[in-house]
Order: structure tokens, then C-alpha cells, then sequence
């Protein structure tokens, strides 16, 4: 096992955890955003209000894309464990 192949696995690790992560972390930034602006717009100063909606956004994006994601990994899992079967050594 060289630095090349150990480099090449945590770069996909990496990018695949962005890949997975990046659709709840987006809607919940853009929910957040949005709830932000009408506090603003109505000086509503709730904490809650902030909360409840981002946690709502979030649990519906893993709900829509946890198949995907779970397909995802499963490939990535099998793909590594593969490539560990034929190293040498």
C-alpha cells in the first residue's frame, strides 16, 4: 500500500461525506435564511422559530434523498472493501 492509494481512499471518503451531507446542509441553510428574513421583515425575535422549520427541512431532505444516499455508501463500502482483498502484503 503506497501513499498514492491511501491518499486517492480518504479524498473519496471526503468527498463523498460532502456529496452526502450537502442536501440537508443546504436546505437548512436556505430555510434558515428564509425564516430569518421574515423575523426581520415582522421583528418577530422567537428562538424557537428559527429551530422547528430547519429541523423539519432537514428531516424532509434525508427523507428524499436517503435512498440515495444509502446507495451511495453502499457502493463506496464495496468498492473499498474490494480493493482491500487485493492489496498486497
Amino acid at each position: 500500500m503506497n501513499a498514492g492509494y491511501v491518499i486517492s481512499f480518504f479524498h473519496d471518503a471526503l468527498m463523498l461525506a460532502a456529496m452526502l451531507s450537502l442536501p440537508a446542509l443546504a436546505l437548512g441553510l436556505v430555510v434558515g435564511l428564509m425564516v430569518s428574513i421574515f423575523q426581520a421583515v415582522t421583528q418577530i425575535n422567537e428562538q424557537t422559530l428559527t429551530i422547528i422549520p430547519k429541523i423539519a427541512a432537514i428531516i424532509g431532505a434525508l427523507l428524499v434523498t436517503g435512498n440515495w444516499m444509502l446507495a451511495q455508501m453502499m457502493t463506496f463500502t464495496t468498492r473499498v472493501f474490494t480493493q482491500i482483498a487485493t492489496l498486497p502484503g
